[in-house]
């Protein structure tokens, strides 16, 4: 029996709830005091690879590292 009249804040200002979560955590990670500010901060980093196909072959891999800052 939920109600629609009460939408999340995050929903209602347009942000998916990905973005509204990692706002939240940027800002939990930059109030810590050192040295887990340090070791939260070096466990942002996301590493990834991307595989592009081309007519329907993989081709090779690109490892990405982003840091996670916008």
């Amino acid at each position: 029996m939920a109600s629609n009249a009460a939408a999340p804040f995050w929903r209602a200002a347009g942000m998916t709830y990905i973005t509204y979560s990692n706002i939240c955590a940027n800002l939990v990670r930059n109030c810590l005091k050192e040295p887990y500010k340090t070791e939260a901060l070096s466990r942002e980093k996301v590493h990834f690879a991307v595989t592009k196909f081309v007519d329907g072959n993989p081709q090779k891999p690109i490892v990405r590292s982003d840091s996670g800052t916008e």
